[in-house]
């Protein structure tokens, strides 16, 4: 099935280089903008899956961009990002037409589990729940892992850890991405948690040679499937 377009209406540099990414290696297509009259513009002339669209612009607001949006009979799925928790102000992203509302800082892996839900109401999901690796198996839906056949029990930043390595096999990510990818990008503690979440993980999968979660000195961390 195509890839997935996803449009990032966003104009703050950390968070658009966070999420930009984080839905690349999830496989979405991302592209970005940081204003309103851009996302607009960008809009007439390509199709897109999904918009997350930040409130806070420079030339406009996101609900003046969810409605004139709406205004075009565009159904497109809008997810709102804002710093904003009052309730006034989430009903009134809904009201300009936005499907969903996520405040700042979020969790990632629950920003990819509404852009699931709201890609599954619009008939656009495409993925498999299960991702096999050799004898291991990682099944998204039900977050089962099982390595020849036993069930591997996890923590949820272990499991999401693993589910990007073995996403990827053979890429080497560094610890500043893994931990901002697991942990959030508004995370301010040290890298070396990564180190103390990966041994964990090698000591719950029996990791023994040849080593799956490979350390690349210097640098982090890579997954190399082992034989079926």
């Amino acid at each position: 099935m195509k890839q997935i377009q996803i449009l990032l209406v966003e104009d703050d540099p950390v968070i658009t280089e966070f999420l930009r990414t984080g839905l690349g290696y999830e496989g979405y297509a991302v592209s970005v903008v940081d204003t309103g009259n851009d996302a607009l513009n960008i809009i007439r002339d390509t199709t897109f899956h999904l918009i997350i669209l930040d409130i806070m612009l420079p030339d406009m607001d996101g609900f003046t961009v969810c409605r004139r949006i709406r205004n075009r009979e565009l159904k497109i799925p809008i997810l709102m990002l804002t710093v904003r928790k009052e309730v006034a102000d989430r009903i009134k992203g809904l009201d300009s037409g936005a499907d969903d509302y996520l405040t700042k800082p979020f969790s990632f892996n629950e920003l990819l589990a509404r852009i699931r839900a709201l890609l599954r109401r619009a008939g656009n999901i495409r993925e498999s729940t299960r991702i096999i690796q050799g004898t291991l198996v990682l099944d998204t839906n039900r977050r089962e892992v099982r390595r020849n056949g036993r069930q591997i029990e996890l923590t949820p930043t272990e499991f999401n850890l693993l589910k990007l390595l073995i996403r990827h096999p053979g890429r080497v990510f560094t610890r500043e991405t893994l931990l901002n990818r697991v942990l959030g990008y508004d995370y301010d503690g040290g890298t070396n948690v990564v180190d103390v979440h990966i041994n964990h993980l090698r000591q719950k999968l029996r990791d023994r040679p040849p080593i799956l979660i490979r350390t690349v000195y210097g640098v982090g961390y890579a997954f190399h499937p082992d034989e079926t």
